[in-house]
């Protein structure tokens, strides 16, 4: 973990946020990669797929006609950021004669779309990467080598480029990063209010407020309480499946006692009965956590009210403990079994190179994951960016990514705060709850 954050600390201002909306202008990029790719058929490899690379196009002087689908979210079509990459890599690269066919995919439903029909899903993908390690067993993503990797490795931070491999192998580009932070209403909560969960929902509020707002997104935002308290999946990064889990023991009896608390707390609403954004609009609405991709939400409802900050530190067991929020990122991938390799992964490295994330940030907010364009004076004086270096530096854990856990972390652990929240967890069955969920893990 120490190692992760310094690493994180030492990129400064390269890490970010995910889909963020904004409209700001921003010029064609350009690409100073190398074009086309070659595959590296002694380079060993996982999932079968040939190691690519975009360091040798073939030139016979006359363009080749090719298609390349391409999925990305609704906001890089909205804001014409992949239509205006589109146009400058075709310009660039004159040996191909590019039909474009752009389909709206979010980054966060693209393993699912792709796994449907490996065949058939697009050649160039944006995705989280929690993803991968599903991607790479199917065999649906090509593994990343030659001048493609090099631009990787030497322009991001080592952590950052850790969540775009698996098994010491590069499967994609991060382009921007993914995890969560706290916005509050400035109205209700002060700067002194907001270091402790303890302190929020102690604040003496009206009868119709809400002090906080308990959401586990599917257990990606329950992760931060049993992390934070120092208990893991898998052991500390999440690879050693002989570990184990440890959820079930003192600490984490603790946590989801304190859990069993906080949800049943008359002053803590809980998602799927009201929204954040309806609360947020009456100022009914204390504290919650969220991403960047919906900071102009609420930034239109909210405006000089809303404040952001690191997730806050909570008391299970007599003790404080930092929150640690899952650290991820957003990635460009190459289907492993597109017709068109070789501009597949040009294009993919020329959206994730320099250029480009400048590109994307100005014009939908997502903050650089390259470390040059994350050092633009535009970027370090950005709030929304400045709160992102702080979570992931202080309060933010990297999300574990194998196969084993993407496949059964997801359903078991969101059934607990459900489970809460109907009663059929209580501080009486909390043992064996706990028990169950971990035999669910690691049998």
């Amino acid at each position: 973990m120490k190692r992760f954050l310094v690493a994180l600390l030492m990129a400064a201002m390269t890490v970010t946020a995910v889909t963020g909306c904004g409209s700001k202008g921003g010029d064609s990029a350009k690409s100073d990669s190398p074009s086309g790719a070659a595959a590296d058929a002694g380079t060993e490899k996982k999932d079968d797929t040939a190691a690519a690379d975009n360091s040798g196009a073939a030139s016979s002087g006359e363009s080749a006609d090719i298609t390349l689908k391409v999925w990305c979210p609704q906001n890089q079509v909205d804001t014409g950021i992949m239509d205006e990459q589109q146009k400058a890599f075709a310009a660039e690269h004159p040996e191909y004669n590019i039909t474009w066919v752009t389909e709206v995919v979010g980054e966060d439903k693209c393993q699912e779309s792709v796994l449907k029909d490996v065949g058939a899903a697009a050649d160039v993908f944006l995705f989280a990467s929690d993803q991968l390690p599903s991607l790479v067993e199917a065999g649906a993503i090509a593994r990343l080598g030659g001048a493609t990797e090099e631009m990787v490795k030497s322009t991001i931070a080592e952590s950052v480029v850790a969540t775009a491999m698996v098994d010491d192998a590069l499967y994609a580009i991060p382009f921007t990063h993914n995890t969560f932070f706290m916005y509050y209403d400035k109205t209700i909560l002060d700067e002194a209010d907001i270091t402790s969960l303890e302190k929020i929902m102690a604040k003496e509020t009206a009868d119709n407020v809400y002090n906080y707002y308990f959401e586990s997104a599917g257990g990606w935002k329950l992760g931060c309480y049993y992390y934070g308290a120092g208990l893991s999946i898998f052991g500390p990064d999440g690879s050693d499946l002989a570990a184990g889990v440890d959820w079930n023991n003192e600490k984490g009896v603790a946590v989801t006692n304190y859990l069993i608390d906080l949800i049943n707390n008359p002053k803590c609403a809980f998602d799927g009965e009201i929204s954040v954004s309806e609360l947020a609009g009456d100022h009914r609405i204390g504290a919650w956590f969220d991403g960047s991709w919906n900071y102009d939400l609420y930034k239109d409802i909210l405006g000089d009210d809303l404040g952001m900050a690191i997730i806050p530190t909570f008391n299970p067991d007599g003790n404080d403990y930092q929150l640690l929020g899952f650290y991820g990122s957003k990635c460009i991938g190459v289907n492993a079994q597109s017709k068109n390799m070789a501009a597949a992964v040009a294009f993919a490295a020329f959206l994730g190179n320099e250029e480009n994330q400048v590109l994307r940030y100005e014009k939908s907010a997502q903050v650089p994951a390259n470390i040059k364009a994350g050092e633009s004076e535009a970027v370090k004086a950005d709030p929304l960016a400045t709160v992102l270096v702080e979570e992931a530096n202080k309060a933010s854990v990297a999300q574990p990514a194998n196969a084993t856990f993407s496949t059964r972390y997801w359903t078991y652990a969101n059934a607990i705060p459900t489970e809460i929240r109907s009663k059929e967890i209580t501080k009486d069955n909390v043992q064996q709850k706990l028990d169950d969920f971990v035999t669910a893990m690691t049998q």
